[in-house]
């Protein structure tokens, strides 16, 4: 990395089409005396800019997904790639500095520090950069800035409220410019007002640039995403994209006749 700095690019500059992440056949078996099929050939690739939900209910498999994509577990069979890289050809340690500099971790339950401050934290996710200390603390300074927490950067975790604590959990994930984020149920534990927020700003980082996945089972919050995909016994039963419109030329009334809405375009798998 060149610079800890945060880079995100233009608007216009979205969905260039390169993969991030593509999964083929991924196949995840817990062994056991009923050996338990938690991913079952799942496949699909997230490309450059995307903003997508993966949405399925308790038990939908939903959380070995997060593991395998973010590279915390390896598939039984199948085979992921993050940024072009077969994950199953790497070595632990080359797969360790994968995850620190190419995937981004926002949790449900923070896992801050206690002890540090907002901008130690943040700082903290540039470790394994090679950056030296004043470039990760300025780099956490301006994530932190950028996500509405600049007048908060000597608070301990203790000090902020929840939405904060997210705020400063999200500044950290996207701190290091990583290829994708990664939220868990990121308004999970949130009141209404504070995960409206946080959704508002994950939806705002991506049209600035940054590519997310939100695993949730909220089926209503996905639905408010341009893409969804559907996990049920772990299986992709639906991959959902809602087209972007084109700005029109000039402005005009819209037509009673005509949608007002973009429809979705679904591709219902077996």
């Amino acid at each position: 990395m060149t610079g800890a700095r945060v880079e995100m690019r233009a608007a216009g500059d979205r969905h260039t089409g390169e993969p991030v992440l593509r999964l083929d056949e991924v196949t995840k078996i817990y062994p056991g005396a009923t050996p338990v099929v938690a991913l079952d050939k799942a496949s699909f690739t997230i490309r450059q800019g995307e903003l997508v939900a993966i949405v399925g209910p308790s038990g939908s498999g939903k959380s070995t997904l997060l593991q395998v994509m973010g590279t915390l577990d390896r598939p039984t069979s199948g085979t992921v790639r993050i940024v072009g890289e077969d994950v199953a050809t790497m070595s632990d340690r080359a797969l360790a500095g994968l995850r620190a500099t190419r995937i981004g971790f926002v949790f449900q339950q923070f896992f801050l520090a206690e002890h540090a401050t907002a901008l130690e934290n943040v700082a903290d996710g540039l470790l394994y950069s090679g950056a030296r200390n004043g470039a990760r603390v300025a780099a956490a300074a301006t994530a932190l800035g950028r996500v509405g927490l600049g007048h908060r950067l000597d608070h301990r975790p203790s000090q902020l409220s929840g939405g904060e604590r997210q705020r400063v959990a999200i500044a950290r994930a996207l701190v290091g410019n990583p290829a994708i984020v990664l939220a868990d149920e990121p308004t999970g534990n949130l009141d209404s007002v504070s995960g409206t927020a946080i959704f508002t700003l994950l939806t705002e980082l991506n049209t600035e640039g940054a590519t997310i996945i939100m695993i949730t089972h909220d089926r209503e919050l996905a639905a408010r995403l341009p893409r969804r995909i559907e996990v049920l016994d772990g299986r992709i039963v639906a991959d959902v994209t809602v087209p972007e419109r084109p700005l029109p030329v000039e402005p005009q009334r819209p037509s009673p006749f005509e949608p007002q809405r973009p429809l979705p375009v679904e591709r219902r798998l077996p």
